[in-house]
């Protein structure tokens, strides 16, 4: 199969896939797409793709619900640049706290004489303040947020952490000191450091809105190294401005961010790690290559995950509309054709649900028929086949 990639991918990833035999951008029909920050909301996207992957965590560079309608899975790798974006984060704070890169440009332009004793002399104009003591409320527990939380233990501050998502696998990575708040309100008043790692969805567009940071301390600082839209950058300069908020820090560049003293921009460099890059090529192809050979979804955002042993001879992959009696369909079908069903997966994800079928025997004729019985199912989006390696 042929496997079309965009962006640099790490070759560890490149690399996994080429030697289970997939073809990397060849003169053919894609199969599937591996991609990073490529933006494919502009491209059309061929017919012969059976599945697409992120090698990272965010997703809105792919047009999620119209894949969604044709039957096409799209992951992404959650977690593969946490370790990155924690530890930039915890730069963040630090340059929140101390006035570090106007210290250095300090540095650089003077000439002559001792440094340190220059800076002496202006000693308010470098003067920070400790993280030691204060207290940093974190906006989501996930890969990122629950080390971000952690870590920020070990410096020695409050952590308070809101997550309306919070589960039991989320809670196993958050130390039993990270207070946990009931309302994000609770939070903005009474932290001097705001960290958010949410993912965007439209839900979330403005999560920090106009009205949230006004609850914020006037001194505190706001850092925003999960994805762009989840803060009003606007609503964020006119609070510095207003003086209701101290200092901006984020990843994602915008036009009314620019030639503010208050404001710290990065270029989007959150997971730009050699390390990062590499496990998140690996989990992107490892998760291509699981669905392309056995039907199992991995970080899949748009359908269920399943991932059961493939034991059986042959599966079936089916991604259906969630409505009822679509089980009872797809077991008349596979009974019209003399195939005993060994085992049967379905999960649901909202309005798509997606059914993995295992049988034992299943020659041409029956693959065909199969095939074209499933596809006269309204609900039914997208049929793959799969066969046991020997």
């Amino acid at each position: 199969m042929n496997v079309k990639t965009y962006n640099a991918i790490s070759p560890k990833g490149l690399n996994y896939l080429a030697e289970r035999g997939y073809q990397l951008n060849a003169d053919q029909p894609a199969d599937a797409i591996l991609l990073r920050s490529q933006d494919l909301h502009s491209e059309t996207i061929s017919d012969s793709v059976k599945a697409i992957v992120r090698a990272g965590a965010g997703f809105n560079n792919i047009p999620v619900d119209e894949l969604s309608q044709r039957g096409i899975p799209v992951f992404n790798t959650p977690g593969g640049n946490a370790n990155a974006v924690k530890e930039l984060t915890i730069a963040a704070l630090i340059m929140a706290a101390r006035p570090v890169i106007g210290a250095i440009d300090f540095a650089n332009s003077v000439r002559g004489g001792d440094v340190s004793l220059r800076t002496e002399s202006d000693k308010g104009g470098y003067r920070g303040t400790e993280l030691a003591g204060k207290t940093l409320g974190v906006i989501g527990l996930g890969n990122v947020g629950s080390k971000v939380a952690n870590t920020a233990l070990a410096l020695d501050m409050k952590v308070i952490g809101y997550d309306p998502g919070l589960n039991a696998n989320t809670a196993w990575r958050i130390d039993r000191h990270v207070q946990h708040a009931s309302q994000v309100e609770t939070l903005l008043q009474a932290a001097d450091y705001v960290t958010v790692h949410i993912p965007y969805t439209e839900g979330n567009h403005f999560f920090i809105s106009r009205d949230k940071l006004a609850l914020m301390k006037p001194e505190a600082a706001l850092i925003n190294y999960s994805r762009n839209d989840i803060v009003d950058n606007q609503a964020a300069v006119d609070a510095l401005k207003e003086g209701h908020l101290r200092r901006y820090l984020t990843d994602f560049s915008d036009d009314v961010l620019y030639d503010n003293d208050q404001v710290i921009i990065t270029p989007h460099i959150g997971g730009s790690t050699i390390e990062a890059e590499e496990t998140s090529a690996s989990m992107a192809a490892q998760q291509l290559d699981a669905f392309l050979t056995s039907g199992n979804l991995i970080h899949s955002v748009n359908f269920p995950d399943i991932n059961e042993p493939f034991t059986s001879q042959y599966r079936v992959g089916i991604f259906h509309e969630n409505v009822p009696n679509m089980l009872g369909q797809i077991s008349q079908v596979f009974g019209s054709f003399g195939l005993n069903i060994e085992e049967l997966s379905n999960r649901a994800n909202k309005q798509y649900a997606y059914t993995l079928v295992a049988i034992n025997e299943l020659d041409d004729q029956q693959e065909a028929g199969l095939l074209s019985r499933l596809g006269q199912i309204n609900q039914v989006l997208k049929v793959h086949f799969y066969q046991q390696s020997k």
